[in-house]
């Protein structure tokens, strides 16, 4: 009998694990001793944190912690399923937010699905859905689209395909950027969309200093030109359009 893939979200920033983690959430992580994470560091120092609620099955140096991440070739990843393949249960755990969801672990969790071994996730927040129910905009029809490009003509016409979308099918583009090319990508946004498509920008979510904030591209050429540019430079920031 195989092992349960537990997919486990981690916090979206620093914050009380009890704010935003169910105690379930946090006990099953606790009685586990076998994890696959994008960095094993971090992953260390989450656990910490769980155990200061929860006490841990193990200690922290005796934790198999193997690594999953963008450079982790396709043919590691039936390894690291062999001892969910032996019995064990595992965690899959996501450096912020929920695990393959904007995430590498998509590609375990569908081999997994395909080994006949039994995944189960976890209540945990959403940068991308926490967004989305904060925006105001269409969440009965949306698409998240991951990073545009980082050029600005490329990043300009992708914009325009996407607002296109938008108003043909009514529905949400939600997409993501390296923090500090935030500004970048507002200004772009501003700047290539209709101006009363609307705009929500969504920073640090779930955490002290969160804000969110939905207006047109026009409003928000007004606000940049007037210097009153968003607190949000290397801040987690999700971005949602929706064109009329």
């Amino acid at each position: 009998m195989t092992g349960t893939l537990y997919l486990i979200p981690n916090t979206l920033g620093p914050c009380a694990l009890d704010a935003v983690l169910p105690a379930e959430v946090r006990v099953i992580t606790a009685g586990l001793d076998t994890f696959i994470a994008e960095n094993a560091k971090t992953a260390r120092a989450f656990l910490k944190l769980v155990g200061t609620s929860h006490p841990l099955c193990k200690p922290l140096q005796e934790m198999q912690i193997e690594e999953l991440n963008i450079n982790t070739p396709a043919t590691a990843l039936p390894a690291l399923l062999a001892p969910l393949l032996a019995g064990k249960d595992a965690g899959l755990l996501s450096e912020a937010g929920v695990p393959a969801v904007a995430d590498p672990g998509a590609d375990l969790v569908r081999l997994a699905h395909a080994k006949g071994i039994k995944v189960r996730p976890l209540v945990g927040p959403s940068s991308i859905l926490l967004a989305l129910m904060a925006s105001g905009l269409n969440g009965q029809n949306f698409a998240f689209n991951g990073y545009l490009p980082t050029d600005a003509e490329a990043r300009g016409k992708r914009i325009k395909v996407l607002e296109q979308r938008s108003r043909q099918d009514k529905q949400t583009q939600i997409f993501i950027e390296t923090p500090y090319r935030n500004a970048a990508l507002l200004e772009a946004l501003a700047t290539h969309c209709g101006g009363s498509t609307l705009i929500c920008v969504a920073t640090d979510l779930s955490l002290d200093n969160e804000t969110i904030k939905t207006t047109t591209a026009q409003q928000w050429q007004r606000e940049l030109k007037a210097g009153r540019t968003p607190d949000f430079h290397k801040k987690p920031t999700v971005f949602l359009l929706l064109a009329d």
